[in-house]
């Protein structure tokens, strides 16, 4: 592993770590905050910007948790419900999840379901905290104040474009939370969400810096909130301001696509020139396989044997088509599934070893691959453990970027930008090799959309939200079904989870249909 990354890394941990002793400030699910533990010897009103920085450190750690980005709630509502991905790991291992998610017989009595919805209202409650303690301070005009706003902000927009996306109208809560009542408020409707997400980015954006010195390597700046805000216009298909977001991120400079393809999900590929938002994990001698410091990621999705091969739980697989996608001779394709023989009677064979470490991993579990993206270093493995909690979570991309401006320009009818910006994202994949993923030429409007639209799936293959991509095309049922799954209109999206209801005492009202 890189020294410099290693350094690097340790410094925003020693941070995190100071964070993690302040975790009591935060909620342990959106109706049990008076139930929270006592605050202990801080107060309010002791160093109120040191407990400020402190609970905005807690948010990035909340951000890796199982929950919303590192298990199988984050895997089943973002990658699962696709023709690409599938749950995995052994018939009698979660059974019922394979019926929720992958045959989309939804029920709002499921574990994951309460357990995401919970989590991304913990981190909007201690994001309104946050944003009531610096209105409070007296100090709200400091930098450092400014730019814990701009991160509050825009991780409480991420949370509601989480939460608008799966359950459309949602309890719309923007002030802090002091008793159990202040959040038990009835559904908002999906435009007001995103008129309060609109808000949030365009506030963050003013208030993040451009980029951030080393010690803070993995803090949040200008370039991931106007991404997560191109991403949110995605959503609801708004080429205008889809385009001028995104392309305003492109004409910014600060980011590359110098990393070839087999190294962006590698140790060597964190953080590197396409790295515009990725959540900071790291494993020490001391804490092998801690979530303090590291996450679950890689543990959830690794390969499922035994012995050598125990590397992880073998949820969230990709499935035959998923594997069909990629063009002849696309080098994603092997950046992107890790192979694997069903037992160790078959022999290795170059189909079946993966590089860069040339294994060859056997497993019973019941998907075509597993996810490359989350394979980790043997030699990283046996200095800490099978699991890979060191293991970064990358969340916003340049080539997502470049693919939305694409998507916009060609709506648009700029379809000169629409190929170019495509072209780039192709040529990166292509590398040297000519012979491969030739240049999409066609400026016929439908034949670029295509291009584009598989561009997307193969690039972003087995990360979050070609679901939401399917939805917002409005192909989602054509596709679905064509894969055999039981996609049915109501499926875009999800029931409110029966615990709410339960705890509003009829505030929230079920979904349409469930």
């Amino acid at each position: 592993m890189n020294q410099k990354i290693i350094i690097m890394k340790l410094k925003h941990k020693i941070l995190t770590l100071i964070a993690g002793t302040l975790t009591t400030f935060a909620l342990t699910s959106c109706n049990d905050f008076l139930d929270r533990d006592p605050l202990g010897q801080f107060t309010e009103d002791d160093s109120p910007n040191a407990l400020v920085g402190g609970k905005i450190f807690n948010v990035y750690y909340l951000m890796r948790s199982y929950d919303i980005t590192a298990g199988i709630p984050a895997f089943m509502v973002h990658m699962v419900r696709s023709e690409d991905s599938e749950k995995g790991s052994d018939a009698g291992d979660g059974s019922n999840e394979a019926a929720m998610w992958d045959d989309f017989e939804y029920t709002a009595s499921n574990g994951p379901l309460s357990a995401y919805w919970g989590q991304n209202y913990k981190i909007i409650y201690q994001c309104n905290e946050i944003l009531d303690d610096i209105e409070k301070s007296g100090h709200k005009d400091d930098t450092e104040a400014i730019r814990n706003r701009g991160e509050a902000l825009f991780f409480r927009a991420w949370c509601y474009f989480n939460l608008v996306r799966a359950f459309g109208e949602v309890p719309l809560v923007t002030i802090k939370v002091v008793e159990a009542s202040d959040a038990n408020v009835p559904k908002t409707t999906a435009e007001k969400i995103y008129e309060q997400i609109d808000k949030d980015l365009t506030e963050a954006e003013e208030c993040l810096p451009l980029r951030w010195d080393s010690d803070y390597t993995g803090r949040l700046t200008w370039g991931a909130a106007r991404s997560l805000h191109a991403r949110t216009y995605m959503m609801r298909n708004d080429w205008d301001n889809m385009y001028t977001a995104s392309t305003e991120v492109i004409k910014s400079g600060i980011y590359n696509l110098n990393t070839p393809v087999d190294k962006v999900f590698t140790v060597e590929g964190e953080n590197c020139g396409e790295s515009i938002f990725e959540l900071q994990c790291e494993a020490t001698d001391a804490m092998k396989e801690d979530a303090s410091i590291g996450s679950q990621f890689c543990q959830v999705q690794g390969v499922r044997g035994a012995g050598e091969w125990d590397l992880g739980w073998g949820w969230h697989m990709a499935t035959k088509l998923m594997g069909e996608a990629f063009e002849p001779g696309d080098p994603r394709r092997n950046a992107t599934l890790l192979y694997f023989r069903r037992s160790t009677d078959e022999p290795i064979t170059p189909e079946n070893t993966n590089q860069p470490y040339g294994e060859s991993p056997v497993s019973t579990a019941m998907g075509a691959y597993f996810n490359k993206k989350a394979y980790t270093d043997p030699t990283l493995r046996r200095k800490y453990s099978r699991m890979g909690f060191w293991v970064n979570i990358r969340l916003i991309r340049y080539p997502d970027v470049l693919l939305m401006a694409a998507e916009a320009a060609n709506e648009k009818g700029i379809p000169g930008e629409a190929i170019d910006y495509l072209e780039q994202v192709r040529a990166h994949a292509r590398g040297a090799d000519s012979s491969i993923l030739s240049k999409v030429t066609s400026t016929d409007q439908s034949t670029l959309r295509d291009a584009i639209r598989h561009e997307r799936r193969v690039e972003l293959a087995l990360e979050p939200d070609r679901f939401y991509d399917l939805v917002r095309w409005g192909i989602a049922k054509e596709v679905l079904q064509a894969a055999g799954k039981n996609y049915q209109d109501k499926n875009a999206l999800l029931p409110l989870p029966q615990t709410e209801i339960d705890k509003s005492n009829g505030v929230l009202v079920q979904n349409p249909d469930y």
